[in-house]
C-alpha cells in the first residue's frame, strides 16, 4: 500500500513537495484554505495530483501517513492543532526534498542579511561553474529540482519557519549570520523559542561539516554556551579576534582564511558596502573557500555582484532625491543596518505590520537615527513608538493618497538633500508567488510599490 502524504499550502514549496511525492510513487493529496495561484493550479492538473482550496477536507487529511506542511501555516492553526493530536508526523519541504539527494547543502539562516549571503553565495558558485541550485525562501522549490533536476551543490535559505519541521536534514555548510527579535508574535513572544528555532540549523552536523557564524552576535555566542556540535567553527568579525577567519586587516584588506582557501582583498572592492553587508560577504566568501572555490572566482563575484531586489535597491532620482526601496526590511535592525548605510538627512518611510518587536532599544541609543526624518502609516507600531517619543510623523496609509505623500518627500528632499528610504516592519512577499494560506492564517496586504513607481515617474515629468 503507497504511503499517504498530505501537503499542506498550494504555493512554490508545496506544489514542488507534491510533485516529489508522485515521482516517488506515494498517494498525494495538497490541500490550501485559500485560493491556489491559477499557474500552481495548472501544474498540479498537469501532474495528474489530486488538490482542494477554499478549505480542507478534515476526514483525508487526519487519514495521511506524513503531513508535509508549508512554512508560513502557523503550528496553531486549527487544522495543524488536529494533526498534532493524531500524532501524525510533520515535516517541511526542505526536510523531505533532503531524504533523496546527496547534493551538498549550503544553509543560510539569520534574522538579518540570509537574501543577500544566499544570492551572493549563489553568485560565486555558479561564476565557478559549479552545478548549483538556489532554494528555499529564495529561488524555487527544493523538492521540486530533487524531482526534476541534478545539482551538485544546493544554496538554500531557511527562515526559523522551515526549521521549525526539519529534524534528519542535515547541512554541510551552515551559515547563523545573526540573531536579533523578530516574529516573535509566531514563537510565544519569547526570544528563546525564536533562538532554538534559529539554532535548528546546526542539528545533525559531523566533524566533516563547518559551522560559519558571526563571532560578536551576543545572542549566538550565549546559545554556544548552551549547545555542542560537532562542525568545525568558522567565525567571522570586523577585526581580527582571536580564531576568527574572516576579518578586515590593518590595512583595510578582507581576509579569507581556511584549511582549503585563503585571499585577501581590498574591502573597498567589495560589490556591497555597509558593515551589514561586510558581514554577508564574509559569509559568503567563507562559503565558498570551503567549497574548494578558486580564489580568482571567490574575488571576481565578490567584486561583481548586483545586490537584492527590493534591498537598497536605487528606484530613481526625482527633483534632487534619491528614493531608495528597502521594502525588504522587515524587522527593526533590518531598517537600521539600512539607515546605517545612509548618509544624513535621510526620510524614512515606514509601514506595515508589526510582529512583536521591541522598538524600545534601537530608539534609545544615542545617535541612531538621528538627522532622519521619520514618517510612518498609523497602524505601524514602529512609527507610533517613533511618533510617541516626538521623532516620527504619522501620514495616512502609505497605500492611499501616495501622490500627494510623494510629493511631499519631494519637496522636503530638495530643501533638505534627503533621501527617501521606503522600509516595511513586516515579511515582504518571496520572488516566488503566492504565499499559501490556512485556516487560521492571514495574508497581510502589501504596500503598493508598483504604484510609487508610477508615481516617481508622474514625479520625473515635472506633473505635481
Amino acid at each position: 500500500m503507497n504511503k499517504k502524504i498530505v501537503v499542506l499550502g498550494g504555493g512554490e514549496s508545496g506544489v514542488g513537495a507534491a510533485i516529489l511525492a508522485k515521482d516517488k510513487g506515494m498517494d498525494v493529496f495538497l490541500s490550501d484554505y485559500g485560493k491556489i495561484a491559477p499557474h500552481y493550479k495548472q501544474q498540479l492538473i498537469d501532474e495528474g495530483i489530486a488538490w482542494e482550496e477554499g478549505g480542507h477536507d478534515e476526514s483525508r487529511i487526519l487519514a495521511a501517513d506524513e503531513v508535509i506542511k508549508s512554512p508560513g501555516i502557523a503550528p496553531t492553526a486549527p487544522i495543524m492543532v488536529k494533526i498534532a493530536e493524531r500524532g501524525i508526523p510533520v515535516i517541511s519541504e526542505i526536510e523531505f526534498a533532503g531524504r533523496y539527494t546527496d547534493a551538498k547543502m549550503v544553509c543560510i539562516t539569520g534574522s538579518n542579511g540570509k537574501t543577500t549571503t544566499t544570492l551572493l553565495t549563489y553568485h560565486i558558485l555558479k561564476n565557478a561553474g559549479i552545478n548549483v541550485g538556489l532554494a528555499g525562501n529564495v529561488g524555487r522549490s527544493l523538492a521540486l529540482q530533487v524531482a526534476r533536476e541534478h545539482h551538485d551543490v544546493y544554496v538554500i535559505e531557511l527562515s526559523s519557519f522551515q526549521l521549525e519541521n526539519m529534524y534528519e536534514f542535515k547541512a554541510n555548510i551552515a551559515v547563523m549570520l545573526n540573531i536579533t527579535p523578530d516574529h516573535l508574535d509566531r514563537y510565544d513572544y519569547k526570544m528563546q523559542n525564536y533562538v532554538n528555532a534559529k539554532f535548528r540549523i546546526i542539528r545533525n552536523l559531523t566533524p566533516e561539516d563547518a559551522f560559519i557564524f558571526w563571532q560578536d552576535d551576543p545572542v549566538i555566542q550565549a546559545q554556544l554556551r548552551q549547545v555542542t556540535t560537532e562542525a568545525r567553527m568558522y567565525p567571522f568579525s570586523e577585526h581580527l579576534e582571536k580564531d576568527v577567519d574572516a576579518y578586515i586587516d590593518a590595512d583595510d584588506e578582507l581576509v579569507l582564511n581556511t584549511s582549503h582557501t585563503s585571499l585577501k582583498m581590498p574591502r573597498n572592492h567589495l560589490a556591497l558596502h555597509g558593515l551589514h553587508n561586510l558581514y554577508n560577504s564574509m559569509a559568503a566568501g567563507l562559503s565558498a573557500c570551503l567549497l574548494d572555490i578558486r580564489k580568482e572566482d571567490i574575488r571576481r563575484a565578490l567584486e561583481d555582484f548586483e545586490g537584492v531586489e527590493h534591498r537598497l535597491e536605487y528606484v530613481a532620482t526625482v527633483n534632487g532625491v534619491r528614493y531608495i526601496n528597502d521594502s525588504k526590511a522587515t524587522n527593526v535592525n533590518s531598517c537600521w543596518y539600512a539607515l546605517e548605510s545612509m548618509p544624513k538627512g535621510v526620510v524614512l518611510i515606514l509601514g506595515g505590520k508589526d510582529k512583536g518587536n521591541d522598538y524600545t532599544d534601537r530608539a534609545s541609543r544615542k545617535g541612531e537615527g538621528e538627522g532622519h526624518r521619520v514618517h510612518g502609516q498609523g497602524q505601524c507600531q514602529a512609527a507610533r513608538f517613533l511618533h510617541w517619543q516626538g521623532r516620527c510623523h504619522i501620514r495616512h496609509p502609505l497605500t492611499a493618497g501616495c501622490r500627494r505623500h510623494l510629493c511631499r518627500y519631494s519637496r522636503i528632499g530638495r530643501h533638505g538633500a534627503a533621501v527617501a528610504l521606503l522600509c516595511k516592519l513586516r515579511p515582504v512577499q518571496q520572488l516566488r508567488g503566492s504565499r499559501p494560506s490556512v485556516q487560521g492564517c492571514r495574508k497581510t496586504p502589501q504596500i503598493n510599490y508598483k504604484t510609487y513607481s508610477l508615481t516617481l515617474n508622474t514625479l520625473k515629468n515635472g506633473s505635481h
